[in-house]
């Protein structure tokens, strides 16, 4: 993995922020374990094909990045920042109206998109392409998360009428 200090304080810094977060999140007393490892199992496998298929399309590139051997993409955003981040948002709008869902949504997005052009813009971690923009950043970011919590939450009626 290649890089400067800058690169590798920024990959391992979120690494280690995530993983505490994703360890607070999954272990307190919110509601079913089963919603949120739906919630992150979706994300993190969709999250890995639509990378794939960008990244081979070399519309977005990683240069620096964990496992550059085995992959093209960012693992640690595609299998860990971007779903447990899903996860916060699922919690966090669970019992919410859709007005309300999209509201949060959008304080989580516009600074999650702000950061993804400033890693962009500072670092090497990753390369917008082919014309990409921060609007498709968030646009993407916005709908993935909106089809993840209307899943999670369709689950979540089918479960409760079963068991009722």
């Amino acid at each position: 993995m290649k890089g400067n200090k800058v690169d590798h304080f920024v990959l391992h810094g979120t690494l280690i922020v995530t993983v505490s977060s994703l360890a607070i999140l999954l272990l307190r007393k919110k509601s079913s374990i089963k919603d949120w490892l739906l919630a992150y199992l979706f994300n993190g496998i969709t999250n890995g094909i639509i990378d794939n298929v960008l990244v081979s399309y070399k519309i977005l590139q990683y240069p620096v990045r964990y496992f550059p051997k085995l992959f093209d993409s960012s693992v640690l955003f595609d299998f860990l920042v971007y779903p447990t981040f899903t996860v916060f948002f699922n919690q966090w709008s669970e019992k919410d109206k859709p007005k309300m869902i999209l509201f949060k949504l959008l304080i989580l997005t516009v600074p999650s998109t702000l950061g993804e052009w400033l890693i962009v813009q500072k670092t090497n971690l990753h390369d917008w392409k082919k014309g990409w923009k921060w609007y498709h950043s968030f646009g993407s970011l916005t709908l993935k998360s909106l089809t993840t919590r209307v899943l999670v939450g369709f689950v979540r009626k089918v479960s409760d009428k079963q068991n009722s």
